[in-house]
């Protein structure tokens, strides 16, 4: 179900309560096929006790400066895309999809088959970009957790460096829709929700019980 709410507001935050969310899909994937790594366990925990508490874990949460200048840049990066590509970008809202959830930086207004995730970098990252005519890969699950959790076919993926050029502040990458890699993904997500699972059993049967009425009412 998606939702069409301001990002970062308090809603957005309580909507993502108990869920795993696609920028952590990164997270849960490292090490496909094999044991999961401290971080997908330390975010099972993580998942676990805001179920169990109904409270936002913000513990060890770090806003850096890159990260905030990004989201201050973000509506120049996609006011340069729509320029660009002509393609008009609503609101990415929130989809909530039972025990996971997911926020693209929008939707393509017209086109029911795309998405866009921005990034805001600094000058080093775009050469990259440009150098490698591709795009980060370690956004690659998340960006697919777009496509699959809201039924979309591509995303662009939008890198801007304000220090570049002015042609060459933009840059423009579109990824299609990996059916291979989300089977992976949902069987993935599955022993996930397990671990999720077992964390919560651990803190006794009284929170197991509190827990199953509350979804039978």
């Amino acid at each position: 179900m998606w939702l069409d709410i301001e990002q970062n507001s308090r809603q957005w935050f309580n909507l993502r309560l108990g869920k795993a969310t696609s920028s952590n899909f990164a997270k849960i994937m490292a090490n496909d096929g094999k044991a999961f790594g401290e971080p997908a366990k330390n975010y099972a925990k993580k998942v676990a006790l805001e179920i169990i508490t109904g409270e936002r874990d913000s513990v060890g949460d770090v806003i850096t400066k890159l990260m905030e200048r990004g989201t201050e840049l973000e509506p120049v990066a996609i006011d340069l895309y729509q320029a660009k590509s002509l393609n008009w970008v609503t609101n990415g809202g929130f989809c909530d999809c039972g025990r996971y959830g997911d926020s693209p930086d929008g939707y393509i207004l017209d086109d029911v088959d795309g998405c866009v995730e921005v990034k805001t970098v600094v000058a080093n990252t775009q050469w990259e970009r440009y150098r490698k005519k591709d795009y980060d890969t370690s956004y690659k699950w998340q960006i697919q957790a777009h496509m699959w959790l809201g039924n979309k076919k591509w995303c662009d993926f939008i890198s801007y460096c304000p220090e570049f050029p002015e042609s060459k502040q933009l840059y423009i990458y579109r990824v299609e829709r990996d059916e291979e890699m989300i089977t992976r993904m949902v069987n993935r997500l599955e022993i996930f929700d397990a671990m999720v699972d077992a964390n919560i059993k651990l803190l006794g049967e009284d929170v197991a019980i509190k827990l199953t009425n509350k979804e039978s009412e």
